[in-house]
């Protein structure tokens, strides 16, 4: 295996699109997709450790001068053993420091997010999200500023320690923020906080996936 191979074997491993790599390490995704054809004559001592950094392996691997990949498959997560309602929000039990669980995802399950330390698991429960994220799901969460959020992303907010998951929009032209259900049953409606009475509101993170069991 050369190292074009490698190159390519080691970001389908953790999903990522040759535009994202470009954009990552600033380089245009032909010039990414030239490293991966084996035409490496301009790939730097720089932009071959970052790679290696974004596909976490090491360089000499990437290189072919480690035989074994050192890839890892799998990585363990924060769990916390609540349920956060995809209904009508309601308050959750504190988890305590010792009750903290872990989780073990696989990085193809994971993609991108394989490994990142900001990345937290819950269980949604309830019906106001079942069009897409169906009663019992497990949600993985990422931390992320609010400043980052855009509209149509899913997140798992609080407000006066009630929480729920909903789709968020920020509506600026009326000052306020809209969670909103994506659901068969249109009992479901907008939860809505406006900026001025926004102080206990807090956005926790966004979904970037839901793994579902089917019975």
């Amino acid at each position: 295996m050369n190292v074009g191979d490698r190159l390519k074997k080691v970001r389908n491993i953790r999903n990522l699109r040759l535009a994202e790599v470009a954009e990552m390490v600033d380089k245009t995704e032909a010039t990414i997709q030239r490293y991966e054809s084996g035409n490496i004559k301009n790939l730097k001592l720089d932009i071959i450790e970052s790679l290696a950094e974004i596909y976490r392996v090491s360089p000499a691997y990437l290189m072919g001068w480690e035989s074994e990949s050192p890839i890892t498959f799998s990585h363990e997560y924060t769990y916390y053993p609540v349920s956060v309602a995809a209904g009508l929000p309601n308050s959750i039990d504190c988890v305590l420091e010792n009750e903290i669980e872990k989780i073990i995802l696989p990085d193809e399950m994971m993609g991108k997010w394989a490994g990142a330390n900001d990345v937290f698991i819950l269980k949604a429960n309830g019906e106001s999200m079942n069009k897409f994220i169906s009663n019992g799901s497990l949600i993985a969460v990422k931390c992320t500023p609010l400043n980052e959020f855009k509209n149509g992303d899913i997140v798992v907010f609080s407000y006066d320690n009630d929480y729920s998951v909903k789709r968020f929009i920020n509506d600026k032209v009326n000052s306020r923020f809209i969670f909103r259900p994506e659901s068969t049953d249109e009992v479901f409606s907008d939860y809505i906080v406006t900026y001025d009475n926004a102080d206990s509101l807090k956005i926790h993170g966004k979904v970037i996936l839901y793994i579902t069991v089917f019975d």
